[in-house]
């Protein structure tokens, strides 16, 4: 079962030699980027600790057949608890009282399994009181208990939560590793694999559920909007950022222009075209990187990820983009700049 997962070597190393010694944690911490597996891993691990046949003991997993397999799987066992986000609100969050009816849980011992197991998937979006119900519970947790909080932003988390947990970094898959999930998972000709790896950033949980077609579109469309005539111009590039941000795409519209960027800044360093999305735009990638700063380029990155972090917090994403995209403009086109007046 852990040879499903698609890289995570370290993660997989530790959790196995984990349970091979005794020496379970009472409370992990996955963290690393969003949709690169975390959650099917922490899946994958709580199969393993209470899988009712027999294990190799030099390498414990999950035989993935057996009923409590198969009920941890459906989120049916009696000793697997998954806690996630209300999807139904605005702003999904985890409430006090998903916390405080998990406590109700967790003091009874197992019923049928070795491990009473919580999942907390999206930990981050714990509300301060459900962060304080979780921390008493981890000060004193039953000694029949493992916890699996998984997060895509850790700093989000109280240190006092992060501190009682063993931190367990997840870094994504490579790029060919995540290309041969998909030609075998996916039965995708190699060019798409190519394509969805990449723009994935190699998640592997976001290229297994990426339509390709779709994903074409979109690739049009931040072509179009980041092409040199569409730049140069101020009236398209605030009309953009305005629908984008009306139509709650601005993270996703930050995702395209942090890869535009990174594709030119391969281009200018003379890096291999094989670790570029944006091939088809090669020549405008390079008449481009033949005037535009490398110091420039890496503060337009920067900017991406720091309003990456905060567009989750209340932020006028509009705003925002509209300011991106007219450094991006003055970046790579300075002389389409208006002249300042004195």
């Amino acid at each position: 079962m852990f040879n499903d997962i698609v890289g995570h070597e370290g993660p997989k190393a530790i959790l196995q030699a984990a349970m091979k010694h005794d020496r379970i944690a009472h409370a992990y911490l996955f963290h690393g980027e969003e949709r690169i597996g975390k959650r099917f891993t922490a899946m994958r691990f709580a199969q393993a600790l209470n899988c009712e046949e027999g294990q190799d003991p030099e390498r414990p997993d999950a035989c993935g057949l057996c009923r409590s397999c198969l009920q941890i799987e459906a989120h049916t066992h009696p000793d697997f608890v998954l806690i996630e986000p209300d999807q139904e609100l605005a702003n999904p969050q985890i409430k006090i009282e998903q916390i405080r009816g998990l406590e109700q849980q967790i003091i009874y011992r197992p019923l049928i399994g070795r491990f009473k197991i919580v999942l907390i998937d999206e930990a981050d979006r714990m509300t301060i009181g459900a962060a304080n119900a979780l921390l008493k519970t981890l000060e004193e947790p039953p000694a029949h208990s493992i916890f699996v909080l998984t997060t895509s932003r850790p700093y989000a988390l109280p240190t006092t939560i992060q501190s009682r947990c063993q931190s367990v970094r997840f870094v994504p898959a490579s790029q060919t590793q995540v290309e041969a999930a998909l030609i075998v998972k996916r039965n995708i000709p190699p060019a798409d694999a190519r394509l969805v790896a990449i723009a994935s950033q190699s998640r592997v949980g976001l290229a297994l559920h990426t339509d390709i077609k779709s994903l074409r579109a979109t690739q049009d469309e931040f072509h179009t909007l980041l092409s040199s005539a569409s730049l140069r111009s101020i009236t398209t590039v605030l009309s953009a950022a305005e629908s984008l941000a009306k139509s709650d795409r601005a993270t996703e519209a930050l995702e395209w222009i942090a890869q535009w960027l990174r594709d030119l800044l391969l281009v200018t360093i003379g890096a291999q075209r094989d670790l570029m999305l944006n091939t088809q735009r090669m020549a405008e990638l390079k008449e481009i990187a033949g005037s535009v700063r490398l110091d420039a380029l890496l503060d337009l990155l920067a900017e991406v990820e720091r309003l990456h972090r905060a567009s989750t917090r209340n932020i006028n994403l509009q705003l925002a983009l509209e300011t991106l995209l007219l450094q991006l403009r003055d970046a790579v086109h300075p002389s389409a700049s208006p002249p300042v007046t004195r």
